[in-house]
């Protein structure tokens, strides 16, 4: 298949948690708007962001509540407060952690709900964009609501008839919750409608949105609790197996993700209809989507569900073009990037499958200069420019972090390949040669524009406790940096 048109360019890594504001998580309001400005200011085409799906346990946005859902936390409190929604003093009454640089998701926990919770109060359901969003969205807006309904009031405790689903007791429940329903559905109308006006504004100035896109869903999700009967799961809704990922040279153990695998079989059966419908959202939100995981297609990695790491596990059958010919149907024109570096040389399949979707594929310079002139991820072995290259990703040390450590010798090739000669020249030397390559797209990471060790390090796969935290303060990129990013997006035609 042809590849999709892509306008050669750069972009910024930013999740729209990291962005600064005075409440305790970036949010879609004014620092979202402002970090569009500057990504206009210093000559850039893309923003990507993390995934927005609404977290659970350990706050990653991997292990999303819906595969449907935009996070509440994301909501601007500012802009609910300009629709006389909130007051200026209800919502700095709330207690949303000590630090500017850290996301302190307790506190979020706690209060942003109750926030919210006061905003609903005010709102008016019968507001005629309201209902059209529900309409629109009913399919899986609703569910979503009675999900959360449930689990606020402590999913353990439901009667067995509810975690069933009997359709009586879930009528009831329905009648009986109603309003704490609608609060959930309120949010996502408000997600949507900020996240709406957030793109406009972005595309206005020339600035294309990634999103990711999360390949598995998360074990507590509305998704597991409704439709069962998609994933690989018993009466009791237990896995026998959950998805990981093998063992490799960053992780000799591998790495055990805890996620439900699908019912391939059954999904192919009606035409993978909760896929396609999932595409169908994320073309809503973002104007070009990034594929997390797209080894997956092809294979999955699973363990027993008890594993404690991912060394003994096994291989399952993917779905193939069946699906990726499925999400192609109802792209509309969304560009879609593969995240497809950890497995090319794996598993067989992973490229000749990529070929034939006409997705972008991915380079990550951090895993290019390990000595091999012949290393796919360094840019004189890229076969053409339908590619995407990062200096590093967001599971990754930060550049700063990741060579911090490396002895001479193994950072001669490097020294080589980049013309430098000391570790403080590599983080600029990285962003030039993603820069410089013909890759159609260059992301970098803030914290690596920034030039942060591993303190601002965004994710340590396998840990649980200091992950996804990181936030950007108010003015970190001083206008010597903006400059010389300027005049590299200049020299290199971005």
């Amino acid at each position: 298949m042809e590849g999709q048109e892509v306008a050669r360019g750069s972009g910024i890594l930013l999740a729209v948690s990291s962005l600064p504001s005075e409440y305790g998580i970036g949010t879609l309001g004014d620092a979202a708007f402002h970090f569009v400005d500057l990504l206009v200011d210093l000559k850039q085409k893309y923003w990507q962001v993390l995934p927005v799906g609404p977290t659970s346990f350990g706050d990653s946005p991997y292990q999303s509540l819906s595969a449907f859902a935009g996070n509440p936390y994301l909501i601007d409190l500012d802009q609910l407060a300009r629709e006389k929604l909130l007051t200026p003093e209800e919502i700095r009454n709330y207690y949303w952690g000590t630090q500017k640089s850290a996301i302190d998701y307790a506190a979020l926990f706690e209060n942003r709900t109750l926030v919210l919770q006061k905003a609903f109060g005010r709102f008016d359901e019968h507001e005629p964009e309201f209902q059209q969003f529900v309409e629109e969205n009913r399919d899986w807006v609703e569910d979503y609501g009675l999900y959360m309904a449930l689990k606020v009031s402590n999913w353990q405790s439901w009667p067995e008839n509810i975690q069933k689903k009997q359709p009586v007791a879930l009528a009831k429940c329905r009648k009986e919750m109603y309003n704490n329903i609608m609060f959930w559905v309120f949010c996502q109308y408000k997600f949507f409608q900020q996240w709406g006006k957030l793109r406009e504004y972005a595309n206005s100035k020339g600035i294309q949105l990634i999103g990711d896109v999360p390949f598995y869903v998360g074990k507590d999700s509305v998704d597991t609790w409704m439709h069962p009967e998609q994933f690989l799961l018993d009466e009791n809704g237990e896995a026998a197996y959950v998805a990981a990922a093998i063992p490799d040279k960053f992780s000799e153990t591998g790495q055990v993700w805890g996620n439900p695998l699908y019912n391939w079989p059954l999904m192919q059966e009606d035409g993978f209809s909760w896929w396609k419908r999932r595409m169908q959202i994320s073309t809503k939100l973002f104007d070009v989507i990034r594929m997390d995981h797209f080894i997956g297609f092809v294979k999955n990695y699973m363990v027993p569900k008890d594993a404690t790491d991912a060394s003994g596990g096994r291989w399952m059958k993917g779905p193939g073009r069946k699906l990726t010919d499925a999400l192609n149907s109802v792209l509309n024109g969304t560009t879609v990037i593969a995240d497809d570096y950890g497995g090319k040389a794996l598993i067989p399949g992973v490229k000749k499958l990529l070929a034939k979707t006409g997705w972008l594929d991915t380079k990550v310079l951090m895993f290019a200069f390990d000595g091999d002139p012949s290393n796919e991820h360094l840019p004189h072995n890229y076969p053409g420019s339908h590619t995407v290259v990062y200096a590093g990703t967001h599971d990754n040390d930060t550049i700063v972090g990741y060579f911090r450590d490396k002895t001479e010798y193994e950072l001669a090739y490097l020294y080589e390949y980049l013309n430098i000669s000391s570790q403080e020249e590599i983080p600029d030397a990285l962003i030039r040669c993603a820069y410089a390559s013909i890759a159609d797209i260059a992301v970098i990471q803030m914290q690596d524009l920034l030039k942060l060790g591993n303190e601002a390090r965004m994710n340590a796969p396998s840990t649980v406790g200091y992950n996804w935290r990181w936030r950007l303060n108010k003015e970190q990129l001083a206008e010597s940096r903006r400059a010389w990013i300027r005049n590299l997006a200049a020299v290199y035609r971005r």
